[in-house]
């Protein structure tokens, strides 16, 4: 339903907003059949709310319907199988923001990526927009984002190697660590031909630690590597600003108890930072929050202080009448 939003909020009845809509109804007609059996009532409320109360005819309780059947036409093999990676790289990506601290709201310029495989570029577009990156970038190496640390893990390979143990220790200091975890990766293990014949470590006969170049996140799972820039221009900061802006005056609209489409007249008292991103984006914080004005340095209707990324701002938002 995220994915969809803009299609829903189309200005007029484009068929591509149509095509949104049937595709959404159907699919919650179609999991409230299937999902009957294990929460009744819930399905009984959704079925009846959007198929009996348009349709005389159908049966009155989703209860009462045929349990959905499989229509194999309608399966897209690579559409699952592109979707299934670019989840795969979403999650990565927003465990590279936790680990750097970059609020999601925060537009980050560039995030490359490693993998096996390039994605079209419809779908990298909707990479970069769930992670609100400007730019992804596939590579096919990142080694000078980050390095690899191996140690031996000494209760597996006291056993195996014995007096080895010494020697394994000295190759491991030396390899060069990118290639290796990238060997560990693609075969299952590792081969020290430097400390003896026949040496070869899996991941559970190793200690590995992730070192990375600063100013930048890198994530690593199922064969991917995201490594996320985390440095920011002031145009990125500004936009950060304007979206923290927007969120906020959604949210009181919401505690004001407005409907979705009441336009409103929005005041504001804020520090010469935030007033700057006020006067430069008024058309779209207008549009965006259907606000019909905006007026500085005063503050009128239900208002509410925020803290947005260390500037302090009161907002005050009005229903027109």
């Amino acid at each position: 339903m995220r994915r969809g939003r803009e299609r829903y909020w189309a200005g007029g009845m484009e068929q591509d907003k149509i095509n949104a809509y049937m595709t959404l109804y159907t699919a919650l007609v179609e999991i409230a059949k299937a999902a009957a059996p294990m929460i009744p009532f819930m399905t009984e409320d959704i079925y009846r709310n959007l198929v009996c109360s348009i349709d005389k005819d159908a049966p009155e309780s989703v209860h009462l319907c045929d349990y959905p059947v499989c229509d194999e036409s309608m399966i897209d093999p690579e559409l699952e199988e592109q979707m299934d990676r670019v989840l795969q790289i979403v999650v990565l990506g927003r465990a590279a923001r936790n680990t750097s601290g970059i609020k999601n709201r925060q537009p980050i310029g560039e995030m490359l990526v490693k993998a096996d495989a390039v994605l079209p570029e419809y779908y990298i577009r909707i990479v970069e927009d769930e992670l609100n990156v400007k730019r992804v970038t596939f590579t096919d190496d990142v080694s000078q984002y980050t390095d690899y640390e191996f140690k031996p893990q000494l209760k597996t390979v006291g056993p195996k190697y014995g007096k080895q143990v010494g020697a394994i220790k000295a190759a491991l200091t030396s390899i060069d660590g990118p290639a290796a975890y990238d060997e560990l990766t693609k075969t299952g293990e590792i081969r020290l031909t430097e400390a003896g014949e026949n040496i070869i470590l899996t991941e559970e006969d190793l200690l590995i630690s992730v070192t990375q170049m600063e100013g930048f996140a890198v994530e690593t799972g199922n064969d991917i590597t995201v490594v996320l820039d985390e440095h920011l221009t002031p145009e990125l900061i500004e936009e950060g600003l304007l979206r923290e802006i927007v969120s906020k005056v959604q949210t009181m609209r919401k505690e004001a108890g407005f409907e979705v489409m009441d336009r409103i007249t929005l005041t504001y008292v804020a520090e010469p930072e935030i007033c700057d991103v006020f006067e430069a984006h008024r058309e779209e914080i207008q549009k965006d929050v259907l606000a019909t004005d905006i007026f500085p340095n005063e503050l009128s209707g239900y208002r509410k202080e925020w803290d947005i990324n260390g500037h302090k701002v009161v907002l005050g938002v009005e229903k027109n009448e």
